[in-house]
């Protein structure tokens, strides 16, 4: 089962668990509800469409309120770091929640004592304290940008904002920040890296890079990169292997932009909505693939 861990940027969202149901362009947990735009709701919708395409249960939910103060946060941590020890999930995103090295490592310690260790997967936030804790090795996947990137790749910076000049976030040094990332074990045990070409990637180098269809105006369409880690959770969680799941996650994402045929001012949630079909095509693809291999 997947769990997907997050919060939502309202202050007033009491903390909250369960399973998270899609409506419209909203997802609800526990009798609230949330709007779809981008972050851990757009991670969410993604993964409960990838879901249902696969016919396996949807993801449970761990979310909270908080606006960038870190209260909300320090609750789920907190929580987290109590009950997940309790907990049989085979796969666990962590998403925006405000770094907090000392409960992010409250939270390992309580994955530790889990019957069976969930593939565990780190985005936005997580994947910022994981680095700062340096305790990346204990993750499975990261999912970051091109900017993200650049931070794993500097063994000093303490934060993103604090990434030295130097290391350049441009296309053409991501194999110099990957294998930068490595060298000072800052990076997980795969890579998914998000851009105008997406390339999975581990301590042996790049092992795929996926750049078609494109799509320009997906630059500027918020929650692009939530709901390509939303895949690939779900596909991880599905008993996929990771590597793989990276690939075809990549894939689904660009091609459910290009059905979407998005604009500068596309919402996300249309671009969700056409998961399932650009999932569907590509796992055929595939099948037909592997056909021919073992024909």
């Amino acid at each position: 089962m997947l769990a997907i861990i997050g919060t939502v940027p309202d202050q007033d969202f009491p903390l909250a668990e369960g399973d998270v149901g899609l409506g419209d362009d909203e997802i609800y947990i526990q009798g609230k509800r949330v709007s779809v735009n981008r972050g851990t709701p757009a991670l969410l919708a993604s993964a409960i469409k990838t879901c249902e395409v696969l016919d396996m249960p949807g993801p449970f939910g761990y979310l909270v309120g908080d606006i960038g103060r870190g209260d909300g946060s320090r609750r789920l941590y907190e929580h987290l770091s109590r009950i997940l020890g309790r907990c049989n999930y085979n796969t666990i995103a962590f998403h925006y929640l405000q770094p907090d090295v000392d409960w992010h490592n409250r939270v390992l310690f309580a994955v530790e004592e889990m019957t069976q260790r969930p593939v565990l997967i780190a985005d936005a936030g997580f994947m910022y304290v994981a680095k700062m804790s340096g305790q990346s090795y204990e993750y499975d996947l990261f999912t970051p940008d091109i900017g993200e990137l650049a931070f794993l790749a500097d063994e000093e910076a303490p934060h993103p904002f604090y990434t030295r000049g130097f290391i350049l976030h441009e296309e053409d040094r991501i194999p110099e920040l990957i294998a930068r990332a490595y060298e000072h074990k800052n990076a997980s045990r795969y890579l998914l890296v998000k851009g105008k070409r997406d390339y999975v990637a581990n301590s042996q180098g790049i092992q795929a890079t996926i750049d078609s269809p494109v799509e320009e105006a997906m630059e500027a369409i918020g929650g692009t990169g939530d709901t390509l880690t939303g895949i690939v959770a779900a596909l991880i969680a599905s008993g996929i292997e990771i590597k793989e799941a990276a690939v075809i996650a990549a894939k689904v994402n660009r091609l459910a932009g290009s059905f979407a045929k998005p604009t500068p001012a596309t919402q996300v949630m249309e671009i969700i909505q056409h998961i399932p079909r650009a999932l569907e095509e590509i796992l055929h693809k595939n099948e037909v693939i592997r056909e021919q291999i073992c024909a």
